[in-house]
């Protein structure tokens, strides 16, 4: 008997993915609100996208045995309103918008974790002057509640950044907003959560250091999992990601406070029965360990790492998970011990005269055959069109890559960029042409 899987946003690239699971031959993957209507669409017209989902799930000819999603806001939020009303096993909506709000989250991290929360504040951008409310020092970052990818996220070192930042959050906040303050409408256990704050509140939080990780785990009738944990490597600018990489070479013991202090907020905020993703830093001079965000999804980046070095994407959590079943995962079965996403970036502005072509990528896939590349950009194009980019770089493209050691990663990302011949108009800062920066390892 054929099970049925719904996929909020399914794309090709993870339709594949999902083919990699266990067994793929018993489901069935069907979309459920398209692609283009989820990811970075200009608006989110939330009421009509539900409306569509249900019409689509209640005139289905099956049954309907898992709604999934891997994107970010609102998807994760879309989650447990159209589970609920169907009856599958989910996560309740109050605790997913605990982790969406990163106020809300820092509340409740504070709580049980406060050791590992920076300092922060909420504000409302809107008000006559709101750096007057402040009381961190400078330096520290302001950005929106409710955001993804770094978007409107800027680091303020003094009166004239913050207001600058200031105008471009109050032109863009709406886009996540409101539509965060449609979905908490949903929430029927409102006083789960907390009274102050909105889509519209920003958040500002002292400045975090160090070696940037992800926890990818799962929560199963209570019970806290973490089958991964992920360097996240950034650029010279200490804000933009150049790659992730697996597995951590972060110390065990270090990735144990993490797992730990991940165990206690997860469990005061009720999350269950979904997979996660949380990120943290490790500031070695410190000896600190401090939690960044939450994410109460898989992180789709991580999907081809896994199937490299595990031998099935975890797509396969997510999909054990909402059919209320305990995942085993992961196997080590991949045909790499150590794989990686990287993201060629560039740090200024310019016009793209040369991307590589089908048969470019054709030819370096046969030097490395499980090359995956995703490009962002075509020639022809300004960097600065392109949509979703944080504060400070342009991505050109997803690179995925498996490797027997990290150093042998490294050399392969930067071979593969050499060979793939970017150009541009004009001389622009990367992050392909020199070392990446190194990891702390035990």
């Amino acid at each position: 008997m054929t099970t049925n899987v719904f996929v909020i946003g399914l794309d090709e690239f993870n339709l594949e993915q999902l083919k990699t699971i266990r067994n793929p031959d018993e489901y069935a993957f069907h979309g459920l609100i398209p692609y283009d209507e989820i990811v970075n669409p200009e608006s989110y017209p939330l009421g009509k996208m539900l409306d569509d989902a249900r019409k689509e799930l209640k005139t289905f000819d099956g049954s309907i045995d898992a709604i999934i999603g891997h994107w970010d806001f609102p998807t994760t939020s879309l989650l447990p309103i159209l589970r609920r009303e169907f009856g599958l096993p989910s996560p309740t909506l109050e605790s997913v918008l605990l982790c969406e709000s990163k106020y809300w989250a820092r509340i409740k991290q504070e709580e049980v974790c406060s050791e590992s929360t920076p300092q922060f504040q909420g504000f409302d951008p809107f008000s006559d002057d709101p750096l007057a409310t402040l009381e961190l020092e400078y330096p520290f970052w302001i950005k929106p509640t409710v955001a993804y990818s770094s978007y409107l996220g800027f680091r303020i070192e003094n009166a004239e950044q913050f207001e600058q930042a200031l105008t471009a959050i109050r032109e863009n906040i709406g886009r996540f907003a409101e539509p965060f303050d449609y979905i908490t409408g949903f929430a029927e256990h409102r006083d789960r959560l907390p009274a102050e704050g909105s889509g519209s509140t920003c958040i500002a939080e002292g400045i975090m250091t160090g070696h940037l990780c992800t926890l990818e785990g799962y929560v199963f009738d209570g019970e806290m999992v973490v089958y991964g944990v992920l360097d996240s490597i950034r650029g010279s600018n200490q804000v933009s990601f150049v790659s992730y990489e697996y597995p951590s070479q972060l110390p065990e013991g270090i990735q144990e406070r993490m797992a730990n202090c991940a165990e206690r907020i997860l469990h005061h905020i009720g999350l269950d029965g979904t997979p996660f993703n949380m990120e943290f830093f490790w500031d070695p001079e410190l000896d600190k360990v401090w939690l960044l965000e939450i994410n109460p999804r898989i992180s789709k980046s991580h999907c081809p790492i896994f199937q490299m070095t595990a031998g099935a994407s975890h797509h396969e959590v997510a999909v054990d998970v909402a059919l209320g079943r305990r995942p085993d995962f992961p196997r080590r079965e991949g045909a790499f011990p150590v794989a990686g996403k990287f993201m060629p970036r560039t740090y200024a502005d310019a016009r793209v005269t040369r991307a590589p072509s089908e048969v470019d990528v054709e030819v370096i896939r046969r030097l490395y055959p499980e090359l995956l590349y995703h490009p962002a950009v075509e020639e022809g194009m300004w960097l600065s069109e392109l949509p979703s980019q944080d504060s400070y770089s342009f991505e050109l493209a997803d690179i995925f890559i498996g490797a027997h050691s990290h150093e042998e990663l490294h050399e392969k990302f930067r071979e593969v960029m050499r060979l793939l011949n970017f150009q541009f108009s004009e001389v622009v800062p990367t992050n392909w042409g020199n070392p990446l920066p190194p990891v702390i390892g035990a």
